[in-house]
């Protein structure tokens, strides 16, 4: 969309917040949003007291509370409100609606996602109950990380294991049920030769001195805190030990045997990383036995068809190509917005229905 000379820019406003143990990925996927619309469109970060910083280069307004957000949003009158921010609820966002014509909302299991105008679900859980029109079930909405174009599918161009198969542990930016550790002790017990690469998490609140005592008792182990180039280590495995929620879809992106963990009933109940998508669901982290976690390891690292078979299934959903229709779905939002409201400049609200 290229606006024509002397034509007022729209503005999507851009609220993100950390929850529900979500990691850094929501606010990866609203960076490449917000780069990817830039050149034609003015964005605004509202950043409250669990946002992350904005990406540099991008108008930040602080949010610290409810009533700032909203004085934000009459102040700034977006024509588009873009959210990740965990579960909402029905009178927040019903609120909102008074002041922001199109509302996106990302992974939103509360009510007020109900009140929203589309909602991408790219977490989702199985379910009977048949989900609201305007809500895009499913995981071709993810969007992968820039980084990892360079290992897409690298699963597919690894021939055959080395002598020292590589096991990555990583269990996000906080690990909540402190499952680096309860892996690492099990791991500890494994009799074949592994190489083992443990990822600590930005905000990883447990002690990691045991951890890395662990490391030192174990040959060919080791410990990384951040900084570290995750999708270089991820690419560079040959089986993957993560939770249960954004992560499983990157390691699909590129192909590698993974067993998962789950943090949380929550995590339990998500539908994605399980067998028929090339995945080892184990369910709940710190109910797993350790027999059932070390057999889970060594299942696909001493059975190549079972490695090829994850790496087949994986690689044959064919994900992270998900940015092309987030933005298209905004660009339309956009040019036809649900309604109008106080100060905006939009057109009179659509009877069409939404495609996306």
């Amino acid at each position: 969309m290229i606006p024509i000379e002397g034509q007022q820019k729209k503005t999507v406003a851009i609220h993100i917040s950390r929850s529900d143990g979500k990691g850094t990925y929501p606010a990866r996927r609203a960076a490449m949003i917000a780069n990817t619309l830039a050149d034609d469109i003015d964005i605004v970060y509202l950043c409250g007291v669990d946002s992350p910083p904005a990406p540099e280069g991008f108008k930040t307004v602080l949010t610290p509370n409810n009533t700032t957000f909203l004085q934000a949003l009459m102040s700034i009158k977006p024509d588009l409100l873009l959210r990740d921010t965990g579960s909402t609820i029905h009178e927040e966002v019903e609120k909102i609606t008074e002041l922001v014509p199109s509302i996106i909302h990302f992974d939103d299991f509360g009510d007020g996602g109900k009140c929203a105008d589309l909602v991408f679900q790219t977490l989702y859980v199985e379910s009977n109950d048949i989900a609201p029109d305007h809500y895009v079930l499913g995981r071709d909405s993810f969007i992968a990380d820039e980084k990892m174009a360079s290992v897409k599918h690298i699963g597919l161009r690894k021939a055959q294991l080395g002598p020292l198969p590589h096991l990555v542990i990583s269990f996000g930016e906080q690990d909540e049920g402190n499952l680096t550790y309860r892996a690492l002790r099990h791991i500890m017990q494994l009799q074949i030769p592994l190489k083992v690469t443990v990822l600590i998490g930005e905000n990883y609140s447990h002690d990691t001195s045991t951890i890395r005592m662990m490391a030192l008792e174990r040959r060919n182990t080791k410990v990384l805190v951040p900084p570290y180039n995750y999708a270089e280590i991820y690419a560079a495995a040959d089986i993957v030990l993560c939770a249960s929620g954004y992560m499983p879809y990157e390691v699909a992106v590129m192909g590698i045997p993974c067993v998962v963990l789950a943090q949380n009933d929550f995590e339990v109940g998500l539908a994605f990383p399980k067998e028929q998508h090339g995945f080892i669901h184990l369910g709940l982290g710190r109910k797993v036995k350790q027999s059932s976690l070390l057999n889970a390891i060594m299942e696909p690292l001493l059975h190549e068809p079972l490695r090829k078979k994850a790496i087949a299934r994986q690689t044959a959903l064919g994900l992270g190509d998900g940015k092309d229709a987030v933005c298209e779905a905004i660009r339309y939002y956009l040019d036809y917005p649900k309604r109008t409201t106080s100060g905006s400049t939009g057109k009179e609200k659509t009877t069409i229905k939404s495609v996306y």
